[in-house]
């Protein structure tokens, strides 16, 4: 695509970055076939070809408007057009740079800064975990709108005791350790039995992901930073990787070395995090053989015992970190029952980070559309691997939904 970049924008780095991208795309339109918000609105300018041309023109000079700002708003950031996309171009990279231009333009009317604020502020502070305990002791009197944003109270169970010699850091997260506080425990003593001390640093706080994607980009990049600095003496000391249970989280931290690329003080160091960052299901291989080992009937025990699974794929793991069927098969190795539904599984269900908030015309009937697949599977357990989906999910189904983790956690339990 021929761009001619504004003035304005020509030499800055988010405008040399943005011209890249642009020059990648060749117009083809395969991604409109694979955007969750062109399926359900039909409008090319909510798909992610006429995204880009919103946000050329706005690079070539053109001023944008609130329409533009509201096309931007609708994107889920799912990703999915990068794996659709035959010619590469970085459109995650590509709609934080244009979200950025076009709000330092575009006024939001109070009621959004207002909302977009609470979220940014409140989800990675400290007091959302008192919010959400008094939100569960109420929970019965909530309406059903806040109802699905507050899970019922869960115990997270014992935290491993025991040293080994392979060691991992694990990213406790913001809102997680409040929510559901089991998948950390859960993944703590997975890595346990198989022989993986888990080690968490107290100082190390949200990803910066909520701030970033609600357009706080120098607030997201402060608690990028915080990150590095509270676990690089882990990384001096020589821990193996740090490994994510939640997806969106995981990349967030692989893209650290991206988004910091020019801070001087934190590019090295930053860049090495990320190489460090493994998803948990990048582990899996590696724990299956190992927990095997340890317990030679635990694969017939699985097949005994274990609920039959229904697998959603989040986004952030299938498209952002391109990593696909690790955990139907290494878990299918280890006795498991797992499908993955037989239509739509690479469509977002609707969550995606605070677009459930913000978005929920939108985002609720992707939610029904994802729980409609799953449900034809029959699936006893429904499973996936990111904080935000299984909340949703759960807010439109009986059906139980977890974690991957936690389910292989109460099969070595039940030894």
């Amino acid at each position: 695509m021929q761009t001619h970049l504004a003035a304005e924008y020509r030499d800055t780095p988010e405008g040399q970055e943005a011209e890249a991208i642009l020059r990648k795309c060749v117009h083809c339109g395969f991604c409109t076939a694979t955007c969750p918000t062109y399926q359900l609105l039909g409008d090319e300018l909510d798909g992610p070809r006429g995204r880009i041309y919103l946000m050329k023109q706005v690079l070539e000079g053109e001023a944008p408007t609130r329409n533009t700002q509201l096309h931007l708003d609708r994107c889920l950031t799912c990703r999915n057009c990068e794996s659709t996309c035959p010619s590469g171009v970085q459109y995650g990279h590509l709609v934080d740079i244009g979200r950025k231009l076009v709000d330092a333009k575009v006024p939001r009317p109070a009621s959004e800064r207002a909302v977009r604020w609470l979220l940014k502020e409140g989800l990675p502070s400290p007091l959302f975990a008192p919010a959400m305990k008094l939100g569960q002791a109420v929970r019965g009197l909530l309406p059903a709108s806040l109802q699905a944003k507050v899970p019922a109270p869960q115990q997270a169970g014992a935290w491993p005791s025991a040293r080994h010699a392979r060691r991992m850091l694990m990213l406790a997260g913001c809102v997680q350790p409040a929510m559901m506080p089991n998948i950390n425990s859960a993944t703590a003593r997975v890595l346990d039995a198989a022989g993986i001390q888990p080690v968490l640093a107290p100082e190390a706080g949200c990803c910066g992901a909520v701030k970033f994607h609600l357009n706080d980009q120098d607030g997201g990049l402060a608690q990028m930073r915080a990150n590095v600095d509270a676990w690089w003496p882990h990384v001096e000391a020589g821990v193996e990787a740090i490994v994510m249970n939640a997806s969106g989280c995981g990349v967030t931290v692989k893209e650290y070395g991206h988004l910091l690329r020019h801070d001087p003080a934190y590019a090295e160091r930053a860049a090495r995090i990320s190489a460090l960052t493994r998803d948990l299901s990048e582990l899996l291989a590696d724990l299956s053989e190992a927990l095997q080992a340890a317990d030679p009937g635990l694969v017939d025990r699985v097949k005994r015992t274990a609920p039959s699974l229904a697998f959603h794929p989040p986004c952030t793991l299938q498209h952002g970190q391109q990593l696909r069927g690790g955990v139907e098969k290494h878990l299918g190795a280890l006795g498991f029952r797992v499908r993955v539904a037989l239509n739509e599984a690479h469509l977002c269900c609707g969550s995606a980070g605070t677009y459930s908030v913000l978005q929920p015309e939108l985002a609720y009937p992707l939610r029904d559309r994802k729980l409609g697949h799953l449900a034809a599977l029959d699936p006893e357990v429904i499973v996936s691997a990111n904080i935000g989906c299984i909340t949703h999910l759960q807010s439109g189904t009986a059906t139980p939904v977890k974690h991957w983790v936690e389910v292989l956690d109460s099969a070595l339990a039940a030894a």
